[in-house]
């Protein structure tokens, strides 16, 4: 018992060593896609304001495969002292989850969630030569095309991969999904005219629809959103139930002292008050949304018992 208690009090002493001396080196932030794409973009307008307020460089490391799988592993098994971080998206924090119940770790178990950075809607995008200048078009061009119709998939697992199965199975308008790394070379191949349709992050796409590369036939959210408010939703396309978005977070090993992760909030919670920086991602069609470490972990825990009974419900059975 004495031996157990001793053992207790040198780990509390280590932990807030840590903790007083954190960061002692530059910090990795991993971001489990291609670059840019949404997460990469969240992860690159961090990065300045938490490196001036942490004191150390904070880098950016794409780990782009298997969905998002890949680089959120490493951070799983990473060091956690509050060195190795990874921005994920609702894909690697709910949508992959639900879908594959064995992944190499647990997102509840294995992550202490740091906070919310920000939210964006999605658009179903196609190419300008498709003749489908709404959702309605969209189907029966699909229809007629009987499956071959080429759809890009940023990463199997992804938000983007979910919303368009759903899609999919809801209007009965079958698609070939066309897996790349990521929704920055999707959107590549997609203005190129080799595939001829995608479901993607307002945040990434915008760009492309107003300079017309691509067209947005429709949103995936309850409401229109603010950064293409002539882009109606797919409820009002005649696709009624849809409301989803994507919510990019900050997460850290589960071990890592607590006293990192309030410091490491702390500051990513000052980052994200720059108006700057909201005025940044406003650009992009997404809304910088704050919070607590413990207000994400909430979230995440609903948001992966919605997409589990939704997944099971639609009847989706997909391998890694």
């Amino acid at each position: 018992m004495l031996k157990l208690t001793i053992a207790i009090l040198c780990a509390v002493v280590a932990s807030s060593a840590a903790a007083q001396n954190f960061p002692a080196r530059p910090i990795r932030v991993v971001v489990p896609f291609a670059p840019g794409g949404n997460v990469d973009i969240n992860a690159r307008n961090i990065a300045p304001g938490l490196t001036e307020l942490l004191g150390q460089p904070v880098v950016v490391d794409n780990r782009a495969g298997a969905g998002g799988t890949i680089g959120t592993d490493v951070v799983a098994k990473a060091p956690p002292d509050g060195h190795t971080l990874l921005v994920a998206s609702s894909s690697i924090m709910t949508n992959g989850p639900a879908l594959y119940p064995k992944l190499p770790y647990d997102i509840v178990r294995d992550f202490a969630p740091v906070g919310r950075i920000a939210v964006v809607p999605l658009a179903i995008v196609v190419h300008p030569s498709l003749p489908a200048k709404n959702t309605r078009e969209l189907i029966a061009v699909a229809k007629a095309q009987g499956g071959n119709l080429l759809m890009a998939n940023a990463g199997v697992g992804t938000t983007n991969h979910l919303i368009a199965e759903l899609f999919m199975i809801r209007t009965g308008a079958r698609m070939t999904l066309v897996p790349y790394k990521g929704s920055a070379p999707a959107l590549i191949d997609l203005v190129a005219g080799h595939v001829y349709a995608h479901v993607d992050q307002i945040s990434s796409a915008l760009p492309y629809i107003k300079s017309g590369r691509i067209r947005a036939v429709a949103v995936t959210t309850a409401r229109r959103a603010a950064a293409l408010p002539e882009v109606p939703t797919l409820a009002e396309s005649g696709v009624p139930g849809f409301d989803a978005s994507t919510v990019t977070g900050l997460l850290a090993p589960s071990a890592t002292p607590r006293e990192i992760v309030a410091r490491l909030n702390s500051a990513l919670v000052k980052t994200l008050a720059s108006p700057a920086l909201k005025d940044r991602f406003a650009a992009l069609g997404a809304e910088v949304q704050s919070s607590t470490g413990e207000e994400l972990g909430a979230w995440i825990k609903e948001d992966l018992a919605k997409w589990v009974k939704v997944v099971k419900q639609a009847g989706i059975k997909l391998e890694l």
